[in-house]
């Protein structure tokens, strides 16, 4: 981990670098993220009481914790000690949240993919039309649904025709025109 200090009135003596290290090294473990690490801290005196800051950053948030005693080897036990419960609550929620990848369109959240023998690691996913609660269509909704949709511009769009509840894919040529593929 990479520390850096920064204080105006005085400076770390050698006991108490190496002890903050040693307790920072302990904390960086437990952040599991790639990369150089990097810890701030800012120590500070105002009258009688010594100020310590440690901020590190952490899955994109900024820890930052501050202790204050009248000896600096107090202030920086009561800084890491916040640091350490803060780290162990922010890893936890972490490794607690539930992340889902988005789905794609046309693809339903339900849908299993099935692995294909012979083939490099694609699958075919299958898309049960009945349960994605999509009405049908008539070709001209169709076409205004294309029309609609020019900042993703889709090339094809699948359908189910209103008139023969039968599925249609619509595709767009590079002239602009459209093909009608009915089922």
């Amino acid at each position: 981990m990479n520390i850096i200090y920064t204080g105006t009135q005085t400076e770390f003596t050698p006991q108490h670098r190496e002890k903050l290290e040693a307790k920072l090294q302990k904390i960086s473990k437990m952040i599991e993220r790639k990369g150089e690490k990097e810890a701030h801290i800012t120590h500070r005196q105002e009258r009688f009481l010594h100020v310590l800051e440690i901020s590190i950053n952490m899955f994109d948030h900024r820890i930052v914790c501050y202790g204050e005693d009248a000896e600096l080897s107090a202030a920086m036990n009561i800084a890491l000690e916040k640091l350490d419960k803060q780290v162990v609550k922010l890893r936890e929620k972490w490794r607690d949240t539930k992340r889902h990848q988005p789905t794609k369109e046309g693809e339903s959240e339900t849908a299993e993919p099935e692995d294909l023998t012979g083939t490099e690691n694609k699958k075919i996913y299958r898309v049960d039309h009945e349960s994605d609660g999509r009405k049908p269509m008539t070709l001209e909704e169709a076409v205004l649904e294309m029309d609609g949709t020019r900042n993703g511009r889709p090339d094809y769009l699948v359908f189910r025709d209103a008139g023969t509840d039968h599925l249609s894919v619509l595709l767009r040529r590079r002239d602009g025109n459209f093909d009608l593929i009915e089922t």
